[in-house]
């Protein structure tokens, strides 16, 4: 039986923990930081967790 592929792409955008969760780092946080509200800087800081199918999906390209 061949080896399993894994998206490289995928794995350098996401990281699945030892529960199953699967997580992302937020976009638009590195330029201009002046316009954006301090809450909305903050809340990209913190990793996100994805849900549902969209996270189903990326555990396949993952291989898990």
């Amino acid at each position: 039986m061949s080896k399993k592929k894994i998206k490289k792409s995928i794995s350098k955008r996401f990281k699945i923990t030892k529960t199953g969760k699967v997580l992302f780092s937020h976009q638009y946080k590195s330029h201009h930081k002046m316009i954006k509200s301090k809450k909305r800087i903050r809340r990209q800081k913190e990793t996100g967790v994805l849900k549902g199918a969209f996270a189903k999906k990326i555990k396949k390209m993952l291989g898990e």
